[in-house]
């Protein structure tokens, strides 16, 4: 498909309905839907973990065809409590949580199965769930694909030094010195965890600034929008993917890769960019290796943060499952 052909975005809509959901654990989840009522369940996953549900997702389907379903995991976007707040008891956000949220959503809405789509983290939440759930799944579009295995979580936040030896260095220099030859996410989310606000927003900056080194080549897609977060939501971000990351999402090593024969007879779209250094593409490729039912689109110019070629391609899978 050239550029002049290049499929476009469709125009923004607001939604028809809101709401917040108790979930338990005094937490209530923001979500909405939009589209057409009574067109095909989608549901979009947000990445971060702890980034909000993007609304411009929702320009992604076609209004006529989808019921489009967002939500804010906990602590994040509008969902309360919003995690930014050290009072906030991070014991109750964790991968089990999440998923026994997505699927009290999706029976609070009447929903019978539903498409999937996300990217970065929420792959790694979507994968986890459409095992848990099949029957709950009608089809699944990852993009910038994630397992959050520790050998994931060890090249971004270590391995990469290698390409980036000075931000790196910054990065692991802003951690305590008694904690720089350990575990770097574990170092930063105990700061996160500091009463001293100036310490949890210092640390919430330095983890944004490698994060936005990481994608500073980027140019196609959206280079420095970590640091471009607003305070609170910068605040909730590093303190929700810190607790996650040092936990390993709360899932057994290889788990989703193991487990992928879950996934047979959903059919999915796995969309990488080739130039990933966050997610390198060895992981979408393994999972479309272990998940027959797949198909794997490698976008040569995108990043992590996309490109108009993976648009397009992300919105051609969808259309794909438009029915």
């Amino acid at each position: 498909m050239s550029v002049s052909e290049a499929r476009q975005s469709f125009p923004g809509i607001e939604p028809y309905e809101s709401g917040l959901l108790d979930v338990g654990d005094h937490n209530r989840i923001y979500w909405e839907t939009s589209g057409n009522p009574h067109g095909q369940p989608a549901l979009v996953v947000h990445g971060g973990p702890g980034s909000g549900g993007r609304r411009g997702a929702r320009r992604l389907f076609d209004p006529d065809a989808f019921r489009i379903v967002l939500f804010d995991q906990r602590g994040c976007g509008e969902s309360l409590p919003h995690a930014s707040d050290p009072s906030v008891d991070m014991a109750h956000n964790t991968i089990e949580h999440l998923l026994a949220d997505m699927e009290l959503l999706r029976e609070h809405l009447g929903i019978e199965r539903w498409l999937l789509y996300g990217g970065s983290w929420a792959s790694t939440l979507i994968l986890a769930y459409a095992q848990r759930h099949p029957d709950r799944v009608t089809g699944i579009v990852l993009v910038g694909v994630t397992m959050t295995r520790p050998q994931e979580i060890d090249w971004l936040y270590r391995g990469l030094r290698l390409l980036l030896p000075v931000e790196w260095e910054r990065f692991r220099n802003r951690a305590p010195a008694a904690d720089r030859e350990g575990s770097l996410v574990e170092a930063y989310r105990r700061l996160m965890e500091h009463p001293d606000l100036a310490v949890r927003e210092r640390a919430s900056r330095e983890w944004c600034a490698w994060e936005d080194a990481v994608i500073a080549h980027e140019t196609l897609g959206t280079p420095g929008q970590y640091s471009a977060k607003p305070d609170a939501a910068r605040l909730a971000f590093v303190r929700i993917c810190t607790h996650y990351f040092a936990h390993a999402a709360w899932l057994d090593d290889g788990q989703l890769l193991r487990e992928a024969h879950r996934l047979a007879g959903i059919p999915g779209t796995l969309i990488h960019g080739r130039l990933d250094l966050s997610a390198p593409l060895l992981t979408a490729w393994e999972l479309a290796r272990a998940w027959p039912d797949a198909e794997l689109r490698i976008i040569d110019d995108s990043g992590h943060t996309g490109s108009p070629a993976m648009e397009t391609a992300i919105l051609d899978a969808i259309a794909g499952f438009a029915s």
